[in-house]
């Protein structure tokens, strides 16, 4: 059984823990938005009638590219470059994750 100093030190670490994923939530979701605004803003001071539009559609382990628009090459490559560097990003966090090094433990 856990003494009570015990039991404090494990509820701090699982609070700052949880502290961190939410933050990284609220991060994540405000890049959203503020990527969001910035579309509706530029489409509305620069609008012209050609729209783009590129992006990747992960079916399982299949990515689909889509694209619209005159930049076609330029958005699709783009959107691929963006979703393989996720990828990375998250197999490394994922690996740190479980191999239990200290900046995953803190």
């Amino acid at each position: 059984m856990l003494s009570h100093e015990e039991n404090v030190v494990q509820a701090r670490r699982e609070s700052v823990g949880s502290l961190r994923l939410l933050t990284l939530f609220l991060t994540g979701f405000f890049m959203i938005i503020a990527g969001m605004l910035l579309l509706i803003i530029s489409t509305v001071l620069y609008g012209n009638n050609t729209p783009n539009f590129g992006g990747v559609i992960f079916i399982g382990p299949i990515p689909i590219v889509v694209g619209v628009g005159s930049d076609l090459m330029w958005t699709a490559l783009l959107a691929v470059v963006l979703s393989i560097l996720s990828i990375v990003l998250f197999l490394v966090l994922r690996r740190r994750t479980f191999t239990g090094t200290k900046e995953a433990n803190v």
